[in-house]
């Protein structure tokens, strides 16, 4: 992907792989930086979905990680969600933000609508969701069983970060509102939109879960950026949601997405001056395995 970009495989963070914030997105998000270290991570979950790639922007060490690999390889169900949140980790992220597709379940969310929702709802089925399941890791390593607070699943700091770079670029974002997560890879069924709209929900998407609770897993703050593609099945009265409309939609808002998230970028806080309840997930906590 960036044939003068050195590449490194690592367990951990060296100093010309660190990176203190992350952002989990499409390679829209890093393909014109000039200065790019591929880093391969091993991890004990195996593989993330692809290389981190790693630069500088506004100051801050960045690391970018295709959430579908390249080439957009991956399906929602079958991403790594541990392997990934477990890479940026490594390389020394503690802020995260996660850009993704969405469905609006409201007319008054509409294509090229930026929500950047407070609450979250799981509705997915399949995804190992929890490093803290008791189970022996191939490594023998054996972790502990927590229940981890979960009742704010976004960054309250990252969020307000957010919302005020979308303002600063002019782009009025939905501030607060909750996003569904679906299994997926198929869209919803107009009787399942209908019901999701029913319960007040605000967008529908499909890799919001577990990435978010596996970043608080792991005392990482974790801010949502949902780009509106579509009005949801439910929430219209044509053929449905197309997987060309949303490629389109997302396509024609990637550059000011991309501009808000630089912007967001440069105005998070210092990671010695993180405070917030992401920071004190594990307060009191035998966790049972080492973090990295």
């Amino acid at each position: 992907m960036f044939p003068g970009a050195a590449h490194r495989v690592i367990r951990m963070a060296t100093h010309d792989t660190y990176a203190d914030i992350g952002v989990i997105g499409g390679s829209g998000f890093y393909s014109f930086l000039d200065d790019v270290t591929e880093v391969t991570v091993e991890t004990p979950y195996g593989s993330p979905s692809d290389s981190l790639f790693v630069g500088e922007i506004a100051g801050r060490r960045v690391a970018f990680l295709p959430r579908h690999g390249r080439g957009h390889s991956l399906p929602p169900h079958r991403i790594n969600y541990r392997a990934n949140l477990w890479a940026l980790r490594s390389l020394g992220v503690r802020q995260i933000l996660g850009p993704c597709a969405v469905g609006g379940l409201d007319e008054e969310y509409g294509p090229g609508t930026l929500v950047v929702p407070d609450q979250l709802v799981d509705r997915t089925k399949s995804r190992a969701q929890t490093y803290f399941d008791g189970e022996r890791r191939a490594d023998g390593v054996v972790p502990r069983v927590v229940h981890v607070t979960f009742a704010d699943p976004y960054c309250p700091d990252g969020r307000r970060v957010a919302v005020k770079a979308a303002r600063g670029r002019g782009w009025e974002p939905v501030d607060g509102g909750t996003m569904v997560v679906i299994e997926g890879p198929r869209f919803s069924t107009r009787a399942e939109s209908r019901w999701h709209r029913a319960a007040g929900w605000s967008v529908v998407g499909m890799t919001g879960h577990p990435e978010a609770v596996l970043a608080r897993e792991l005392g990482l703050c974790y801010t949502s950026l949902a780009l509106v593609t579509d009005l949801d099945a439910g929430a219209e009265t044509g053929e449905g949601v197309s997987h060309t409309e949303v490629l389109r939609v997302f396509g024609e808002n990637v550059e000011r997405l991309r501009e808000v998230l630089f912007d967001a970028v440069g105005a998070l806080p210092a990671t010695v001056d993180r405070d917030c309840l992401c920071t004190h997930a594990h307060d009191g906590w035998n966790l049972g395995i080492e973090l990295p």
